[in-house]
Order: C-alpha cells, then sequence, then structure tokens
C-alpha cells in the first residue's frame, strides 16, 4: 500500500494549549497537523499508510503515551515518536528511550528546538519507508523463485562453489548455472555480489563456516 499524503504532524496531549501551540508552530514550516486529546482516540484514527511522526506527552490521563509508543512499535513502519516530557519524569523518559522513542523534548519546550526535531523525525520516516518498500519488493522477488532456485540461493550466500552446489545437489555444475541465471534474473541482480547482499537484505542469513 502506498503512502496516504503529504507528511502530517500527530500531536497526542491532553492539554489544549500545548496542542495548538504546537498546531501553531508546524504551519509555519508549511506541515499538516492532527491532534487528539487521549491515546485512545489517537490509536483509533491512527493510519500507518500516513508518512510524519507523533508527539506524545509521555504523561496524560487513560492511555500513557509509553502506552501509546508500544502499540506503534507493530506497525509495519513505526513512525517516529517525539516525546514531550516535563520535570520529575525522568524514570518514564528512560521506559520511552527503552522501548524506542526517537526524540525527547522538555517542557517548556524552544519552538525551534521542536521544530528542529519534528524535521528530523520526519526525515527518519521517509528513510524508514523507504527500506521498507525496498525490502518488500525483495521478498516478493525472493517468494517467485521455486525450492530448488531458492536452496542454490542459500547456497551462494554461503560462499559455495557451482561445482560445490553441483556436489551438494547431486547435479551437474551446468544445472546450477542455469539455474543461478534464472535466479539471478529473478531477484533483478546483475552481480554475485548484488545478488548475495539482496538476499541478506531479505532475511537470508550467512552460516557460520
Amino acid at each position: 500500500m502506498s503512502d496516504e499524503g503529504a507528511a502530517t504532524v500527530f500531536v497526542v496531549d491532553d492539554d489544549e494549549g500545548v496542542r495548538q501551540i504546537i498546531v501553531d508552530l508546524v504551519k509555519t514550516v508549511g506541515l499538516k497537523s492532527q491532534t487528539f486529546e487521549n491515546g485512545d482516540d489517537f490509536l483509533s484514527a491512527y493510519k500507518s499508510t500516513i508518512p510524519g511522526c507523533v508527539i506524545l506527552d509521555v504523561r496524560m490521563p487513560g492511555t500513557s503515551g509509553l502506552d501509546i509508543q508500544k502499540e506503534l512499535q507493530d506497525q509495519p513502519v513505526p513512525p517516529p515518536v517525539i516525546v514531550l516530557t516535563g520535570y520529575g519524569d525522568i524514570p518514564m523518559t528512560v521506559e520511552a528511550m527503552r522501548t524506542g522513542a526517537h526524540e525527547f523534548v522538555e517542557k517548556p519546550f524552544r519552538a525551534q528546538d521542536l521544530l528542529d526535531s519534528i524535521q528530523n523525525c520526519i526525515r527518519v520516516d521517509s528513510e524508514n519507508r523507504e527500506r521498507h518498500r525496498t525490502k518488500t519488493a525483495i521478498v516478493a522477488r525472493l517468494d517467485s523463485l521455486t525450492e530448488r532456485e531458492r536452496t542454490v540461493l542459500e547456497m551462494v550466500v554461503n560462499g559455495l562453489s557451482n561445482k560445490e552446489i553441483a556436489r551438494a545437489l547431486d547435479t551437474s555444475p551446468r544445472t546450477v548455472e542455469v539455474q543461478r541465471m534464472r535466479m539471478m534474473k529473478k531477484m533483478e541482480a546483475s552481480s554475485i555480489a548484488g545478488l548475495v547482499q539482496t538476499a541478506i537484505d531479505a532475511g537470508i542469513q550467512r552460516q557460520d563456516p
């Protein structure tokens, strides 16, 4: 599924004044925003296909910022999270860091500090989404291989020559060569080095010698 529209800054904070300050701030750099006064409303409305980032108040009634952050980790491409922390929130900040928060901004925040964090997170999100699209395409190519081609690919990744693969599979080196050529075409690899890297990117692991 393709990303839906321009980058959006999702703001989840129970303080209406803080939400409005952030909305006004992101408008100054031409960014869209959506605001939510609690975590449940945000989680119900959030679509992972929309690029951007999420700004979470770490301490809110009901579903906390930490709970929301943990829920977001289950998304195909978890959005970068900016955690807003207040004085005395050190334990929560440490927990947010442990569970993958990307940026931390302390209240009361400087406008430029928050903008810098937002723009950095949007850049990171764009990079993450591009990597996800690339990996998804590679996995689709991998799924197009026959069982024998997949076996040959795994052996190539582990450094075996055509002769070694032929010996292991009880076939001829010429047959292995033909299978490898077909496999490279399906994987859209122009070289063995490129093939190996593509396979590793798709999750095929080298085995220890």
